[in-house]
Order: C-alpha cells, then sequence, then structure tokens
C-alpha cells in the first residue's frame, strides 16, 4: 500500500526545483503511506567531496551526539558541519575510504546511522506525512536534476526513522532505492549476506533491495543490469525506483501485483504508483502508461 514516485528532468529548460515536484508527487500519494515520508534528491555534482546525512540516534542528546561525531570524523578532513532535528549533515572528501569512515560513525551508538553518501545524493525522512517533512527540512528547495520518493504504510516492521524509506545502498554512494511490495525470500537472501559480514539496520525487507544493488554496482556492473538481475535472484511482489547520481531507473516484478505509472517526453520522466500523483506535480499534456510485467528501464542524464 505504500507510494513511491520519480521524477528526472532531462532539457537545459530552467526546470522546478526537484524536491518541489517530489514532494508534490508524494502529497498525491500520502493516502497510501501516512507512517512516514522521505526522499532522495540529486543535485549538482561535487567532484571532490562526499555529503553525508547522519541520523544521531532514535532518542539522545543531538547536540552531543554531533560532537561526537565530529570528533570521530576529524581524521577522515570533514568539515561544514550543520544540524536539523536527527540529521547531521557534513562533508568529506571523496577520495577517502567510505567503508571506514562509516563504521568510524557508527562505532558511537547502535543507534547512529549513515543515511546517505554521496557527490549528488542526499536522503531525507521522517516519521509522519510529506507536509512534515517539508515543514522540518523544506525539500521542496532543493535543487537537482532527478531524485525518488516514498510514503510508508508499514505492514511488517516498526515506524521509526531507520526503517523509513528511501534506503540508501550502504557502502556505495549515490545510490537509493524506494519500494512497494514483499520480498518473499527476503529472509533467505539476508541470511546470505549476513554470513558474509554485511549489517542490516532494520527488519524492513525493502532494504535488501539497496544493499543488493549496492554490491552490484561496486562489483563495476550498471545500473541496468543490477535490476535486470532481481527479476533472477529476488521473488514476490515489487515495484521499485532507483536512483543513482547519474540515472533513475525502475523494475516490476513477474506478476506485476504492484501498481506502477511512467510518463515519458522529451524533457522529463515521471514515475509513480498512481497516475494522479504525476499529474499533480506536472502539468502540460503527455501520456501516463503502466509499466508492464518483468519491465525495467533506465534513465540517464
Amino acid at each position: 500500500m505504500c507510494g513511491i514516485a520519480g521524477y528526472l528532468h532531462f532539457s537545459g529548460e530552467q526546470a522546478p526545483p526537484i524536491g518541489r515536484v517530489v514532494l508534490s508527487m508524494l502529497e498525491a500519494l500520502g493516502c497510501r503511506g501516512p507512517d512516514s515520508a522521505g526522499v532522495a534528491l540529486c543535485g549538482p555534482r561535487h567532484a571532490d567531496s562526499l555529503v553525508l546525512r547522519v541520523k544521531l540516534g532514535d532518542h539522545a542528546d543531538f547536540a552531543a551526539r554531533g560532537a561526537d561525531v565530529e570528533a570521530a570524523t576529524a581524521r577522515f578532513q570533514a568539515g561544514g558541519f550543520t544540524r536539523t532535528g536527527p540529521y547531521l549533515r557534513f562533508t568529506v572528501p571523496a577520495a577517502g575510504e567510505l567503508t571506514d569512515l562509516t563504521r568510524a560513525i557508527e562505532a558511537l551508538s547502535p543507534d547512529i546511522e549513515v543515511v546517505s553518501a554521496g557527490t549528488a545524493l542526499e536522503i531525507v525522512k521522517q516519521v509522519g506525512s510529506p507536509a512534515n517533512l517539508e515543514a522540518t527540512y523544506q525539500v521542496s528547495r532543493f535543487e537537482g536534476s532527478h531524485g525518488i520518493g516514498h510514503t510508508r504504510l508499514s505492514t511488517e516492521s516498526r515506524v521509526d526513522l531507520s526503517h523509513s524509506q528511501p534506503f540508501w545502498g550502504h557502502g556505495c554512494a549515490d545510490l537509493a532505492i524506494v519500494h512497494n511490495g514483499h520480498i518473499t525470500n527476503y529472509h533467505q537472501l539476508r541470511r546470505r549476506y549476513e554470513q558474509n559480514g554485511v549489517r542490516f539496520y532494520t527488519e524492513n525487507d525493502s532494504e535488501i533491495i539497496g544493499i543488493y544493488l549496492a554490491r552490484h554496482l561496486n562489483q563495476g556492473k550498471s545500473l541496468e543490469s543490477g535490476l535486470r538481475a532481481m527479476l533472477r535472484d529476488m521473488d514476490g511482489s515489487f515495484s521499485c525506483l532507483a536512483v543513482t547520481a547519474t540515472e533513475l531507473g525502475f523494475i516490476k516484478d513477474p506478476f506485476a501485483f504492484k501498481p506502477l505509472l511512467v510518463a515519458e517526453t522529451e524533457r522529463f520522466v515521471a514515475v509513480a504508483t498512481e497516475e494522479v500523483a504525476i499529474r499533480a506535480a506536472i502539468a502540460g499534456d503527455y501520456t501516463v502508461r503502466e509499466a508492464q510485467v518483468r519491465e525495467f528501464k533506465v534513465w540517464r542524464r
């Protein structure tokens, strides 16, 4: 019952802020997922630095936690620290080792989590409605080229920030996913990854998709081939969107149980669980179609 949405702007024309477009789509989908809302948005790339967003805990002294993270990341040349609510945002040189940095941060406390890392990608999510997300983080002002969003109805795991979507592809910069559906072989896949030392942060089956695609991209393979491989390796009913610094992609399961609508023009691509979300965010005359069984596609900037 969750709602997912994605948008990519192709042309060089002046486009509305990507945050505003994705937020408008999520507001139209709000009735599908009242528990939480979130976005993964891609702005101009920072060639020499990574932007990190870190969740400082569930119920903690966020100012003190922020100071702890600053101290732990000093050797990684972190800087530009700002905090809003439970999120700390800062930058590090892109040439550093992302895995070591993540471990140093998350070793401070079990409830501290790196929510996103990227040269272009930033994730913001929280419990509550898209309106609450906007009121706290003003995501509608975010300038960029593409992004995805999610409104969640919890069916199998608890409602908190970590279980909210989008999910970062942990260990892979500039990768995030949103998902509507169920991965029925989740526990089997999870055991396999955990035996190889992969950490899971939630009990949400959607998290496995981010981990799966991150390992795929870290092997030098493409997002498109990763989505194709999901049809082989993942069981269940799913509609999924993924973004990298330069791409937006989707995949639909072999049964087409979960709805997904697509609008593609020379100016933009929009994908959402319901047509009303696309129409609410984007004015004009264009065609919206239903994605087909086992269909996947990636668009590149």
